[in-house]
């Protein structure tokens, strides 16, 4: 629920205002004031006091009264329950007003209605009353209802960016894909050592590809993958890059995200190990425990200080964690790795 601002503050004292003068006119007119004082006589401020100002004044306050409590203290039930309770405060409180305000009236000898037409000084603002808040629910409503609307337009405009987005992303694995395929194809046979790089180069595009159009593949998919990508990794690192994967095969079949390790596995080796001459080791251990898949990558690089800001620097390791707080309610959490390293875990 949003802020009460100073500009509706102007308007609520201004419907007040308003049909405290139309009322206090009804009653001078009925009065015969148009006979005894002419056309403006109604503008004489002591009159409007005693005629009406007073009573407006008492129930102005009388709806903040009834605002918080059946509105602001009950600003987290349905908007059904605040109106039941509106309604029942309003008749309660008018009549508690009207009493106390006769009261006032009484001690200092000014005259109010008396006998049965007292009841009109608790219907007419009970009806007064039950129009502002009638028109307050409504306004309420309307924005609302155009707060949704705008909310609904923006998720569509991002749908849609987000699907010519995912179209564009197909386009380019799809593409580069069959551009390595290609060049695998013209290779010589003697250099089989290079085909081979361009094809597991070629395997890890298709998976790209088919990771966005799927959203859960198998865990051995997701494995294969990440094995695919360190095996080229290897290449470059050579004896400087041990790896080990411990993952029990009862696993294999379990549905996780796709490109869910990769990133991280690929921080582990650009921020991890990269910068060191003697190279270093990652780990990789997938468990279950109470029927949730349990995740640990861990290397032996120079690790991490401030795990406060990683997330602010790297993309791989921020829409991680992002998607698994979107899609499991969980989090990455960063700890220092024995003897040194850093320690990712997370659990879906």
């Amino acid at each position: 629920m949003k802020t009460i601002t100073k500009k509706d503050i102007l308007i609520v004292v201004l419907f007040y205002l308003f049909f405290s003068i139309l009322y206090s006119i009804t009653l001078w007119y009925n009065i015969g004031g148009y006979e005894k004082d002419g056309l403006f006589g109604w503008a004489n401020l002591e009159d409007y006091w005693y005629m009406s100002g007073m009573s407006y004044l008492f129930y102005f306050f009388a709806s903040i009264f009834i605002w918080f409590i059946g509105v602001k203290l009950l600003k987290h039930k349905r908007i059904l329950i605040q109106i039941v309770a509106v309604s029942i405060l309003i008749p309660t409180v008018a009549y508690v007003v009207r009493e106390l305000r006769y009261l006032l009236l009484d001690n200092f000898g000014i005259f109010h209605l008396q006998g049965t037409g007292a009841v009109w000084d608790w219907y007419i603002p009970s009806l007064f009353l039950m129009i502002q808040f009638g028109c307050f629910f409504a306004y309420r409503y309307f924005k609302e209802n155009q707060r949704k609307l705008k909310v609904e337009g923006e998720l569509k405009t991002a749908a849609l960016k987000s699907e010519l987005s995912a179209l564009k992303a197909q386009l380019n694995p799809h593409f580069l894909y069959n551009i390595f395929n290609t060049i695998s194809a013209s290779v010589p046979p003697e250099n089989e050592k290079t085909r081979h790089l361009i094809a597991e180069l070629s395997d890890l595009f298709r998976y790209q590809l088919k990771a966005s159009q799927v959203e859960k593949v198998p865990l051995y998919e997701e494995l294969n993958f990440v094995k695919k990508y360190l095996d080229l990794e290897k290449e470059r690192f050579q004896e400087r890059l041990l790896i080990e994967i411990n993952v029990d095969e009862k696993l294999n079949n379990k549905l996780v995200p796709p490109m869910l390790l990769q990133p991280l596995v690929e921080n582990s080796i650009k921020h991890g190990l990269a910068s060191l001459i003697e190279g270093g080791k990652i780990s990789i251990s997938i468990f279950e425990i109470d029927e949730k898949l349990h995740f640990e990558i861990a290397d032996t690089g120079v690790g991490i200080k401030n795990k406060d800001t990683v997330f602010q620097k790297g993309i791989g390791l921020k829409n991680t964690k992002l998607r698994l707080e979107k899609m499991y309610q969980t989090t990455l959490k960063l700890s220092d790795n024995e003897p040194k390293g850093l320690k990712i875990n997370f659990a879906i």
